[in-house]
């Protein structure tokens, strides 16, 4: 699960450096709904790196790892498809990529889900 460390820090470092940006790069009211988004997808994205970053130390409490992989996935494809169409819409204004955003939402769910299970199968 080293990738899993590896995206923890590299989406952390990404989460605070755009959530930076938008307090201080996105100035000015008529940036206010492109701040919004990025500290919006910024949140999501650090959550789920520190998410990441726990499944990664979770592996090696878990007899069959299969769940705990899977979430980390789910929650990658969460980060990219959710917090990337926020991005997305935020820098250029293609609001056709909301549409995107709830597939990674979806991804999110299925991650938590698949950690619940990882959890429910190690204690059960």
């Amino acid at each position: 699960m080293r990738i899993s460390v590896v995206m923890a820090g590299l989406n952390g470092a990404m989460a605070v450096g755009l959530g930076a940006f938008a307090a201080h790069g996105l100035a000015g009211t008529e940036m206010d709904y492109a701040r919004g988004l990025v500290e919006k997808g910024a949140h999501y994205q650090l959550v789920h790196a520190v998410a990441l970053a726990a499944i990664a130390g979770l592996v090696h409490q878990v007899p069959d790892e299969k769940f705990l992989r899977l979430a980390a996935y789910a929650m990658l494809m969460g980060i990219l498809f959710f917090c990337g169409s926020l991005y997305i819409i935020a820098f250029s204004g293609i609001t056709a990529f909301g549409a995107v955003a709830p597939i990674g939402g979806f991804a999110f769910i299925i991650g938590w889900l698949l950690l619940a299970a990882a959890g429910y199968r190690r204690f059960a």
